[in-house]
C-alpha cells in the first residue's frame, strides 16, 4: 500500500509513486480554480485532473465490483477497452469524456490517480512491474 504524505495541499502536497514504485510524483488539490481541480506534478510536468475524479473513480470501482487494469495511455494513444484509462476518457463517465484538463496532456489517468486513491483508502492497488490492477475498498 502507498503510504499517504502530505495533505494534499499546495504547500504539503501528496507525494506518491507510481503503481511498479519506479517514479515519485506529487499531486494536490486546487480548489479555487473552475472546475476544482487534482494537480499532477511528475517531474517538470505538470497534469491538471477534474478533482471530482477522485470520488468518481471510487464510485465507479463500487460499482464494478472486482479488479479492473489500469491501461495507462498517453493522450495521443487509444486506451484498451475496460481499463481505468479508457474510463477516465469515456463519454459514458460522469464527467462526458476526460478527466483530464489539460489539452495534449490529458491521459495518464490510469497511472497518477490509482496510487492516490490508493493513499486515501479508497482501493487497493497492485505493484507489479507492468499490468497493475485496482479495486475498492
Amino acid at each position: 500500500m502507498t503510504e499517504q504524505t502530505g495533505d494534499g495541499t499546495r504547500d504539503h502536497p501528496w507525494v506518491l509513486k507510481t503503481p511498479p514504485g519506479t517514479s515519485s510524483y506529487e499531486m494536490y488539490r486546487d480548489e479555487a480554480t473552475d472546475p476544482p481541480t487534482l494537480v499532477c506534478q511528475v517531474g517538470s510536468t505538470q497534469l491538471r485532473y477534474d478533482l471530482r475524479a477522485i470520488d468518481d473513480l471510487h464510485a465507479m470501482l463500487r460499482a464494478h465490483g472486482d479488479w479492473m487494469p489500469l491501461g495507462a495511455a498517453d493522450e495521443q494513444k487509444p486506451a484498451a477497452e475496460g481499463t481505468v484509462e479508457a474510463w477516465g476518457r469515456s463519454p459514458g463517465n460522469p464527467v462526458g469524456g476526460w478527466y483530464g484538463l489539460k489539452k495534449g496532456l490529458r491521459g495518464r489517468f490510469g497511472m497518477y490517480l490509482p496510487p492516490l486513491l490508493e493513499a486515501l483508502g479508497k482501493a487497493e492497488l497492485t505493484h507489479d512491474p507492468r499490468n497493475n490492477r485496482m479495486r475498492a475498498r
